[in-house]
């Protein structure tokens, strides 16, 4: 009886650590190089965006601790006053150490979270994107001030390839890791990025086992996808591999001009306006492209989104815009802002932004830009 009775009571206090354990966090900071009286802080970013401080803690003769407990795991960011940056890491309820690197908070070394590990793997694999772009960047320098075309250009595919991939990246994280907490706060991130594939994320969100589909993460990322697939189903038609729908709108003279009179051409769709910074500062790369493959069957119209509340003279705005950047291709507009019909059919939330088509009209490529652009043209039409 003795014994079984030592037996349970043994048993009763394992399970009250492994309770206890589960129950709440204990973060223990290891931070030699930072002075007494310093405070570092935990925070968590809201649904609205914002960063929201959840606990602080001074740092003793190098040491912190901040206990707490949380509903299940999630990204927590941490920072210490006077140092640059944070920490960022996957929180959950469990002893976790942390050794912070005051010069370089990002670089910390956080240990005892399990899902902080998804979190690192991904990290790693952001890093051999970073490297990579580094080493083709010196390469680019040690050619000199005006490498040769054909060098240049091939360095801009390499580059640009390996950019095609950093932006894949993510997507293809969350399909190999589709039970991590991680990847849930992933597709949450990337769901704000214009590049993101409501489709193919929302398909990967149902392969989730349900215990992450049905968590308070889940639910939100849920919520999410299916607003944005709702939008998507609205614009599917704008898809990559569709056929660009016809418009018509009015030159600076009055005519009509449709988006059919250009059909047989490859074709560049470009929403921009007078007052939009970004597109003036990309209009001489657009003017490069076009100078180089309009000869080969290249056509642009540009549709302007002049017109905002702001202009005194939205229609002088727009001529002396396209006069003093030298833009000599087709120009649309009706002085509408973000209302204009052209910009309202082709769901522009934002510009600059391009579509590109190719002779038979199908859009081939959205929103490229620089390099990017002319890489797509010119496979489009070939050399010039």
């Amino acid at each position: 009886m003795k014994k079984l009775l030592i037996l349970l009571v043994i048993t009763l206090a394992f399970a009250s650590c492994k309770q206890s354990k589960e129950s709440e966090y204990v973060i223990n900071g290891n931070a030699e190089d930072v002075h007494n009286g310093v405070r570092v802080r935990l925070a968590q970013i809201d649904e609205k965006g914002k960063q929201v401080i959840k606990d602080s803690a001074v740092i003793m003769d190098g040491k912190f601790t901040i206990k707490g407990a949380v509903e299940e795991p999630g990204v927590y960011f941490l920072s210490a006053d006077g140092t640059p940056g944070n920490v960022v890491f996957m929180l959950e309820n469990s002893n976790i150490n942390i050794d912070f690197n005051s010069k370089a908070p990002m670089d910390s070394k956080v240990t005892g979270s399990e899902s902080n590990k998804s979190y690192e793997d991904f990290q790693n694999g952001m890093l051999v994107f970073r490297k990579e772009g580094e080493a083709i960047m010196t390469k680019f320098k040690e050619l000199g001030q005006e490498p040769a075309p054909k060098t240049r250009d091939s360095i801009k595919k390499v580059m640009e390839d390996m950019r095609q991939r950093q932006m894949a990246y993510p997507l293809s994280f969350v399909q190999d890791n589709n039970d991590s907490y991680f990847s849930l706060n992933l597709i949450q991130l990337e769901s704000s990025r214009p590049t993101f594939d409501i489709v193919k994320y929302k398909e990967v969100f149902e392969s989730f086992p349900s215990h992450l589909k049905e968590s308070k993460k889940g639910k939100i990322v849920k919520q999410r996808l299916d607003e944005l697939y709702k939008k998507y189903e609205k614009v599917a038609y704008l898809e990559v591999g569709k056929i660009a729908p016809d418009f018509e709108s009015k030159t600076p003279e009055g005519e009509t001009v449709s988006l059919k009179d250009l059909k047989g051409k490859v074709t560049i769709i470009d929403f921009w306006a007078a007052w939009c910074g970004p597109c003036r500062r990309e209009n001489p790369n657009v003017v490069k492209v076009y100078e180089q493959y309009h000869d080969k069957g290249l056509e642009i119209i540009g549709i302007s989104l002049d017109g905002a509340p702001n202009q005194k003279d939205p229609k002088k705005a727009w001529l002396n815009a396209i006069e003093k950047d030298g833009l000599e291709w087709n120009h649309l507009s009706s002085l509408m802002y973000f209302n204009d019909p052209v910009a309202k059919q082709y769901n522009i939330q934002s510009i600059p932004a391009t579509y590109i088509l190719d002779e038979e009209g199908k859009i081939v490529a959205k929103n490229l830009r620089g390099a990017a652009l002319e890489l797509k043209i010119k496979e489009l039409l070939g050399n010039p």
